[in-house]
């Protein structure tokens, strides 16, 4: 009875992390919105640039990281190496580079809800869009069988995309988002394949060595790489990340900043997990992508009790409702295969 009792928590808790990656997605994308508009009082109307803002989330993502890891008892799992007498904790040369792909991962996701003139519905449909797309390439090119289904799911992910470009007044993305939007995309395509072939497995201790591993990296390359731009010229981009870690730390909005970060580990934590799980990309992916356009969408109405901010064109409502859709689509037919299998 026991062991019935562990194979269901082990086959749902796929969509406890999705819960979690939820419940830390809504405050993180709104404060993100919130601080690059200016909206909390003592900004007085006068927004953050979305690369000054990362220095300060990016130490408390880090530090967030190493708490999260200590508190579960897991940097037993990376892998160690005896260096004067000390068992030291490291990556293997791919969880390190998937680690890379992960710190392009969190400051990409941060600096697209900074924009202006491209609001949190439409960077999740761009983003969230985009990552349902590459599932069943990234399933395909590991060799994982991908059904019928995820192709279908694939093509609403697609007409989504279309849909939420028809409204003029909204889809105009600038130049620099696009880029950052590319540069999320790609390093996700690369994260997925080092998952597949890395993780991705019935056995616990393997998934819990490549998320060590791969945490480990990610978060303190994050930091490395904004000092690196504070000291090769990059014009403005090199001033903001300068006053993100001189100018901040005396301010009364520190705290939303802090929160930002540790929310971002949030989403780090329980988004790693749900990817994790031991069934195929063209399953996880949507799972963890419901959750996060979900949270989205809450986001983009919660910032509409600010004075002057309009909630979302219906267009964008739309498009993140046949993602959602296609999320159901891709997300069903397994359950049902699954549930049968069980039958016979």
């Amino acid at each position: 009875m026991l062991n019935i009792i562990k194979e269901k928590i082990s086959e749902y808790s796929i969509w406890g992390f999705a819960f979690g990656y939820f419940a830390c997605y809504v405050p993180y994308s709104f404060m993100t919105k919130v601080m690059s508009k200016g909206l909390l009082p003592v900004l007085d109307g006068t927004g953050l640039a979305g690369f000054s803002i990362l220095p300060v989330t990016a130490l408390a993502t880090m530090i967030a990281m190493i708490f999260v890891i200590s508190f579960l008892g897991w940097w037993k799992y990376a892998t160690h190496s005896t260096v004067f007498g000390l068992s030291i904790p490291h990556p293997t040369i791919w969880t390190f580079l998937s680690g890379v792909c992960t710190s392009l991962i969190i400051g990409t996701t941060t600096l697209a809800y900074t924009f202006d003139g491209l609001n949190i519905v439409f960077a999740m449909v761009l983003m969230r869009g985009g990552v349902l797309i590459i599932a069943p390439i990234v399933d395909k090119i590991t060799k994982r069988k991908v059904r019928w289904f995820a192709y279908a799911g694939m093509t609403f992910a697609l007409f989504a995309l279309l849909v939420s470009l028809f409204d003029t007044s909204g889809y105009r993305v600038p130049f620099f988002a696009g880029i950052v939007i590319a540069v999320y995309l790609i390093s996700y395509f690369i994260r997925f394949q080092f998952m597949s072939r890395l993780a991705k497995s019935e056995h616990k201790d393997a998934n819990r060595k490549y998320f060590v591993e791969e945490q480990m990296t990610a978060t303190p390359m994050f930091v490395v790489i904004l000092l690196i731009m504070t000291i090769f010229n990059f014009g403005d981009v090199t001033e903001s990340v300068r006053i993100g870690f001189t100018f901040h730390w005396t301010q009364p909005y520190l705290w939303a900043l802090i929160l930002i970060g540790v929310l971002s580990q949030g989403t780090g934590v329980f988004g790693t997990l749900v990817f994790l799980d031991k069934n195929e990309n063209t399953y996880c992916i949507p799972v963890n992508r419901s959750s996060s356009i979900i949270a989205g969408v809450i986001a983009s109405f919660l910032l509409t009790l600010f004075p002057g901010i309009n909630p979302p064109a219906t267009s964008q409502l739309i498009g993140a409702g046949l993602i959602v859709f296609a999320i159901l689509f891709l997300t069903i037919p397994p359950a049902l295969a699954k549930r049968k299998q069980k039958t016979n």
